[in-house]
């Protein structure tokens, strides 16, 4: 009963520190946003520019970033809503028998929170709400659920292993 209570108030902390990201990101005006992927976007192409030792110009570099920007900005959303997956999952997994109510109820509770989000985004000067958005995020939420799955698969099938190797060498 504790560590099901430990683990609960574990995953709750991190998803509330999840919900204050989130929520900072989102309460950004448009410039700021922009101010805050171009300048990342940059950083990476000037990272790739130096790794690739091509020495492109700054104008080339500047292109570069350019198309960064926008598949940043979407990796963004899909790995905070992976994040929130995985932590919402192993939250309600304390909770709620294993299977396909925990499933949809997590699917539920990230698209739930994206679409909040969006709403939140819409109210925010230079900011719109996307549907294309909230799809993503949910998508990102299930990529978790699928991460928390396969980990989960693998814990039982070495414990499984584990079980049969015992049972083996005492009998």
């Amino acid at each position: 009963m504790w560590r099901q209570l430990l683990v609960t108030f574990v995953m709750a902390a991190a998803l509330c520190a999840l919900y204050s990201v989130i929520f900072h990101f989102s309460d950004q005006d448009g410039g700021e946003s922009s101010s805050i992927s171009w300048t990342i976007s940059g950083k990476w192409a000037e990272f790739l520019n130096f790794i690739s030792g091509s020495g492109r110009d700054a104008e080339a570099t500047a292109e570069m970033a350019s198309y960064f920007e926008y598949p940043l900005r979407k990796f963004a959303h899909f790995s905070e809503y992976t994040c929130m997956g995985i932590l919402v999952y192993i939250l309600g997994s304390q909770w709620i028998r294993q299977g396909r109510r925990l499933w949809f109820l997590t699917c539920l509770w990230v698209f739930f929170s994206a679409a909040g989000d969006e709403l939140h985004q819409y109210f925010v000067p230079g900011r719109c709400a996307s549907m294309q958005d909230v799809f993503l995020d949910t998508c990102g939420g299930i990529f978790g659920i699928f991460f928390c799955f396969v980990i989960y698969g693998l814990y039982s099938r070495r414990k499984r292993k584990a079980e049969r190797l015992t049972e083996g060498s005492s009998g």
